[in-house]
């Protein structure tokens, strides 16, 4: 039996499948798709280290631009290539590291930077200096950020950062504390400092990188808040204006005239009202998305209280929270003045169709009394036409029978006179039919 079974296995269907080959179609995203995930891993850092960041805003030519700039520098240095569609790139220098990177609507330049090449203080380091300024500015300038991780004894945090709106923490497990106080320094920089007291270097780089991000979407998350007050005081004078044109709605203000003129107004309110809400729609909703961003990076590093400070977690909800609620809010108050400006606007419509149906019934009926009268008058006309031809017939009658007494003893006046009741009759007669058959066509 083992071997037949054998046997059967390598002759048989073993033999075709061993030259069969299966190689599928794959799809047009599939390299995307499986690279994804892999497209901006965390480097591994040893402490002490230093790492800068730069956003710059940028929309889709500057995007292309700055790639096309940076493709040019790492060719000019002998760098790592870079293709001109990439998105995202890791570029080792001699003493430093760069991760370039594009984001749906912004761009960063992250620099990670280990023992001598970190620098000192709040200097900017040569290499970072004179990269970025032979690359040049992407676009608007939004978040420098510098993060120095150190390791040994516990800084004082009290005399690096101000006490005032100083928030630190003790992160994954208390392996390691942040702290910062999210005031911009002389250099431009937000400053944070991680001490380091028992994290791998995996977990750093890891840490670092959150970190960053944490700072990079909290301020564009706070892009939202400006357009909020900009539109806030528009929106405000919409209301009021919908508030002003439904009273006078609601007191008896009628007429087609009016009801036209506050029409206009509310469709000039709901035109500005729209463009507002299609500008700030896409902020309003970027705000919320990088603020969901900010606080799922919060929850992964863990915070604990340290020192008696406020945690970061604690100092951006007292600050940020309420800028997401602002725009929040503004966002369902344009949506709903929207809604407002739609039902006034389908109602004065409806009272203009109204009156304008009103006008018209009116039209008719005034071309219907006109069509009575001159039917009337028509009626009379035709009364009198029968008379006057029964004159001229009767006249010419009269002339006949005048001849006719030259060869006949006839009185023409008595002729005459006999006739025109015989006239009228047929006359009258006639019309009828005429009439009728007038009514039948």
């Amino acid at each position: 039996m083992a071997t037949t079974s054998g046997t059967e296995s390598g002759g048989g269907a073993g033999a075709r499948t061993d030259s069969a080959v299966f190689s599928p179609v794959p799809h047009t995203e599939r390299v995307a798709v499986l690279s994804e995930l892999h497209a901006r891993p965390f480097e591994a850092v040893t402490s002490p280290c230093r790492a800068i960041r730069f956003a710059f805003l940028t929309d889709a030519a500057q995007m292309s631009a700055n790639a096309e700039a940076l493709t040019r520098f790492c060719a000019s240095h002998q760098l790592t290539g870079l293709s001109a569609t990439a998105k995202h790139r890791r570029i080792a220098f001699p003493d430093a590291i760069l991760r370039w990177e594009q984001h749906s609507e912004f761009t960063t330049y992250t620099w990670l930077l280990e023992n001598g090449a970190a620098g000192n203080g709040t200097a900017l380091p040569t290499i970072v200096a004179s990269t970025m300024t032979e690359i040049g500015q992407p676009g608007a300038h939004l978040v420098s950020i510098d993060l120095q991780v150190s390791s040994g004894s516990a800084p004082d945090l009290a005399q690096l950062f101000d006490p005032s709106s100083l928030a630190a923490s003790e992160v994954l497990d208390g392996h390691a504390t942040v702290a910062t106080d999210f005031q911009v320094n002389a250099g431009g920089f937000v400053r944070f400092l991680v001490h380091n007291h028992g994290l791998t270097p995996v977990e750093t780089g890891g840490l670092v990188l959150r970190i960053l991000e944490i700072e990079t979407y909290r301020c564009f998350a706070l892009l939202g808040l400006p357009q909020a007050h900009r539109i806030t005081p528009v929106i405000r004078n919409a209301e009021d204006r919908l508030t002003h044109i439904m009273t006078v709605m609601t007191n008896g203000g009628s007429g087609l005239e009016t009801n036209r003129e506050l029409l206009d107004e509310i469709t000039s309110l709901a035109a500005r009202i729209e463009a507002d809400a299609a500008i700030a729609g896409y902020r309003f909703a970027a705000s919320a998305a990088y603020d969901d961003i900010v606080r799922q990076r919060l929850e992964v590093i863990g915070e604990k209280a340290f020192g008696g400070w406020p945690t970061l977690a604690e100092f951006l909800g007292r600050r940020l929270n309420p800028a997401m609620r602002t725009c929040q809010t503004l966002n369902t108050r344009m949506h709903d003045l929207n809604k407002k400006l739609t039902r006034a606007a389908n109602l004065l419509r409806t009272r203009i169709d109204v009156e304008i149906e009103q006008q018209n019934r009116d039209l008719l009926s005034a071309m219907s009394e006109r069509a009575r009268m001159q039917l009337r008058l028509q009626q009379t006309v035709e009364g009198l036409s029968v008379a006057a031809i029964s004159y001229y017939v009767a006249s010419l009658l009269h002339y006949v029978f005048e001849s006719m007494a030259h060869y006949w003893p006839i009185d023409a006046t008595v002729a005459t006179g006999v006739s025109i009741p015989f006239v009228v009759i047929a006359l009258a007669i006639l019309l009828w039919r005429v009439k009728r058959s007038h009514g039948h066509a």
